[in-house]
């Protein structure tokens, strides 16, 4: 081998092996992933995204990911006419409304999504919440100036069945999740957030971590005053800055506290903006989001 080929190689071995200690310690674990944000719309971020869960799966980790479709929503309910309304931060969703959710739901983000991980074989299987009674909802009615507010086919999550999700995982399988509900009690589907529902699914797996992907390089300090992001918080720490948080936070950082106090060992939310920001949070020391650990955990437990 050359000289120049010897240190050209060395760096990547060295990557390597800074890994293993962590390749070491996931093995075998699940993580839940809730696919968002920016990282949904670039094509190259897109890309990024299905090359590290793709690692993550050969690195020996179960991976399932959750993924919801905002934007995709909106621009096609503008094409059929519908107006986007929202209230309380959640979509109001009509029948018509419904219909066009699932079809982009199920239909167009999770399609484009299972195509780009089977790229790199046959890994990704789509599934939605309605199948297999994954996700079950009833009704969400949230409370506006001390009123219940009916916002349509919106659900509020009261079960999850994880069996068709650990049996992909079993067969070595990719599961990717739409954010669509079955009811539990009047025969329709309901629209839920994609955030709680990534979060209910870690909890049920019993998850080692729960990555929220957002737009936003974590949880800020003092924003607007600072952008010095808080890397790392307990359940408690986190309940106490809900009520401050800006609405498009509020139920990330909600689902991360409800994945913690379900069992989940570590909820992280990561800036989807920065490439391959999944592998620097899991494969190295430099966390690049906020951390979302039990109370119980002491400074330098949780990884």
């Amino acid at each position: 081998m050359s000289t120049t080929r010897k240190h050209t190689a060395l760096p990547k071995a060295q990557i390597l092996i800074e890994a293993l200690p962590w390749l070491t310690r996931h093995n075998g674990r699940t993580v839940v992933i809730k696919f968002g944000g920016n990282a949904m719309i670039d094509e190259d971020l897109k890309a990024a995204f299905a090359q590290d869960v793709v690692f993550l799966r050969h690195a020996g980790l179960n991976v399932v990911v959750v993924h919801g479709g905002g934007p995709q929503i909106s621009a096609a309910l503008d094409k059929h006419g519908i107006v986007s309304e929202f209230k309380a931060g959640l979509r109001v969703t009509t029948e018509d409304a419904m219909d066009v959710v699932r079809m982009v739901l199920a239909g167009q983000v999770q399609r484009e999504l299972v195509g780009l991980l089977n790229q790199h074989g046959p890994l990704a299987v789509g599934l939605t919440g309605e199948d297999a009674h994954t996700i079950t909802a009833t009704k969400h009615r949230p409370e506006i100036d001390g009123e219940l507010v009916d916002i349509g086919r919106v659900g509020e999550i009261t079960s999850i069945d994880t069996g068709a999700i650990e049996a992909l995982l079993a067969d070595g399988r990719i599961p990717v999740v739409s954010s669509i509900a079955r009811s539990q009690d009047d025969g329709h589907v309901y629209n839920v957030n994609a955030d709680t529902a990534a979060a209910a699914l870690a909890a049920a797996l019993g998850a080692e971590t729960l990555m929220v992907l957002t737009d936003v390089e974590g949880l800020y300090e003092d924003w607007p005053h600072s952008d010095e992001v808080i890397s790392r918080l307990t359940a408690s720490q986190l309940e106490k800055l809900l009520p401050e948080l800006s609405s498009g936070m509020v139920p990330k950082m909600q689902g991360c506290l409800h994945a913690v106090r379900g069992g989940v060992q570590t909820a992280r939310v990561i800036d989807g903006r920065v490439q391959h920001s999944i592998l620097l949070e899991i494969f190295t020391d430099e966390g690049i989001g906020t951390m979302v650990v039990p109370d119980a955990e002491q400074e330098g437990d949780a990884v």
